[in-house]
């Protein structure tokens, strides 16, 4: 005869962690997603707003607006003349 009992013999599975379990896994993405931020801060403003500030200081350090309004005067600004 064919018992039912041994056909369905499962195992018994324990239940998950889930108390605690959001705050757990909050705190890792928080410090993980201030860690990436900071990153990428760092390399705006290392690769990006440092040069930028260098090249506006190299430029205006040798600047004649007069020089300039001259070259200008001669294409752009011809009512001036």
């Amino acid at each position: 005869m064919y018992d039912h009992n041994d056909h369905y013999n499962f195992s018994v599975l324990t239940k998950p962690p889930m108390q605690g379990f959001l705050a757990k896994r909050l705190r890792f993405h928080f410090v993980g997603a201030f860690a990436v931020s900071l990153g990428v801060a760092a390399f705006y403003k290392f690769a990006v707003a440092e040069p930028r500030k260098k090249a506006y200081a190299d430029f205006y350090r040798n600047y004649d607006s007069m020089k300039d309004f001259e070259e200008m005067k001669v294409g752009i600004f011809q009512s001036t003349k």
